[in-house]
């Protein structure tokens, strides 16, 4: 029996909603960046700039940010609770992944709030 305390969610269903819903956002945000890649014509420092200065798009991107570190952590963690059966191995993994996505948010948050 795998013990899921270093699960996101709380139960299996938890980690499906958590993935489906982050999988959601992440698809309404390259929908969204495809269309203004297409209808913006050149694009140009100036167009990005301005793309990225607007506060619902700075939310927008960091909710996407967010949503992709838990679709990764949700992911990971169920291939290494399946695959990774020795704990010395897999406790050391989870644990490298909650830091590789802690450190994605906060240098996504860093850049995106810089600008």
């Amino acid at each position: 029996m795998v013990n899921s305390v270093t699960s996101l969610g709380r139960s299996g269903l938890h980690d499906w909603l958590i993935q489906r819903v982050s999988a959601v956002v992440l698809a309404a945000y390259v929908v969204y960046l495809s269309v203004f890649i297409f209808s913006a014509g050149i694009l140009q420092y100036d167009v990005w700039h301005a793309l990225f200065s607007q506060t619902w798009f700075k939310i927008f991107s960091m909710l996407a940010i967010i949503s992709l570190a838990f679709h990764i952590w949700v992911g990971l963690w169920v291939i290494s609770t399946d695959y990774l059966k020795p704990i010395a191995i897999r406790i050391p993994f989870q644990v490298g992944v909650i830091l590789i996505c802690t450190a994605f948010i906060l240098w996504g948050a860093q850049i995106l709030w810089s600008l």
